[in-house]
């Protein structure tokens, strides 16, 4: 069975601009720390608007924020 997996950059993202913090991402994109701090670990997955929204805070397509695979499970 195939599992689908999505991957952020966000956290990378935040060190390359100026040590961005997840507060001032989240002002910057309109939902609370909490919700950041979510989509960084893995918890949560954005909606398709706050997704662009977070990649346009850092001048970058989608896919260098989100990474998308499909992993095989069979054995």
């Amino acid at each position: 069975m195939e599992k689908c997996v999505i991957t952020n950059n966000i956290r990378t993202l935040r060190f390359m601009a100026n040590e961005m913090t997840q507060q001032q991402l989240a002002d910057k994109t309109g939902v609370t720390r909490q919700t950041i701090v979510a989509i960084e670990n893995g918890k949560y997955f954005p909606t398709l608007e706050l997704a662009f929204r977070i990649a346009n805070v850092f001048n970058v397509p989608l896919d260098s924020v989100f990474l998308f695979k499909i992993e095989n499970n069979e054995q």
